[in-house]
C-alpha cells in the first residue's frame, strides 16, 4: 500500500504538530488500515532493493529510543501500540481507556497464538535502532516520530514478545522470523519500508533480503 506525495505531505505535518502538542492531541495522525497493510510484490521488492544504497552502518553515537517518540495518541484515547493490537487481533475488546482488554492474535514470526494482550509485542518491522544505524541519525524528530508510528505501511506488527525480543535491533541477515512460511512477507515489508523512508542497508543484509525474496512463489 503505497502512499500518495500528498497523503505523505498530509502526514508529516500532522506528525511534526503531534510531536509538539505531545499526548494531548485528539485527532489521529493518520487514518490506520482495518488490516496491516499489503507491501509490495516481490518483483517490486526486488526493484527497490536495487535502489537503495549499500553501505556500513553508522555510529550508534547519539542513539536514544527516546529520539524516535513513538506509541503517540492517535484520537480516542487510543495511542499506536492499542491501534495495532486492535487492527491485528480477533475479537479483540477494549476499556474506555482503549486498553485490550480481551482478544486473540496471531504471531506471523512464529506461528504462535496469544489470548491476552501482556503477551503482545509491537514490533517494529525496521527496528528503531537498525534506522538509525542506515540513515535516521540525520532526521528531524517528526520524521522519526512518522517512522516509530506508521500505520500506513507494513512498518508495525503484533507478534509474540518472545519473537520480538529475539530480533531485537537486528536486521535479516542476523535475524530472520523463526517461521520460514513468513519469509516472503517480511522481506518484502522490510524492503518497501527501507525504500520508502531512504534508509541504507549493509550487503550481507541485502543478500539476506535477497534469498528470503526467493521463498516468494
Amino acid at each position: 500500500m503505497i502512499r500518495t506525495r500528498a497523503q505523505r505531505l498530509v502526514s508529516v505535518v500532522a506528525l511534526a504538530l503531534a510531536a509538539v502538542l505531545g499526548p494531548v492531541a485528539a485527532t489521529p495522525v493518520a487514518a490506520a488500515p482495518a488490516e496491516m497493510p499489503e507491501p509490495p510484490s516481490a518483483e517490486v521488492a526486488r526493484t527497490e532493493l536495487a535502489d537503495l544504497t549499500v553501505e556500513a552502518p553508522h555510529s550508534m553515537e547519539g542513539y536514544s529510543r527516546a529520539k524516535f517518540p513513538h506509541w503517540i495518541q492517535q484520537g480516542n484515547s487510543c495511542d499506536t501500540r492499542e491501534v495495532v493490537l486492535k487492527r491485528d487481533g480477533e475479537n479483540v475488546a477494549q476499556d474506555a481507556q482503549c486498553r485490550a482488554v480481551s482478544g486473540t492474535w496471531r504471531s506471523l514470526y512464529d506461528d504462535k497464538t496469544l489470548t491476552a494482550a501482556s503477551q503482545v509485542d509491537i514490533d517494529h518491522m525496521v527496528p528503531l535502532a537498525n534506522a538509525w544505524r542506515s540513515g535516521a541519525d540525520s532526521w528531524t524528530t517528526a520524521r522519526r516520530t512518522e517512522f516509530a508510528n506508521d500505520l500506513l505501511h507494513s512498518q508495525l506488527i503484533a507478534v509474540s514478545a518472545g519473537s520480538n525480543r529475539s530480533k531485537g535491533d537486528q536486521s535479516p541477515d542476523q535475524w530472520s522470523p523463526p517461521s520460514r512460511g513468513y519469509w516472503c512477507t517480511y522481506a518484502r515489508a522490510w524492503t518497501d519500508v527501507k525504500h520508502l523512508y531512504q534508509l541504507s542497508v549493509t550487503q550481507p543484509e541485502a543478500d539476506q533480503l535477497v534469498t528470503m525474496l526467493d521463498t516468494c512463489a
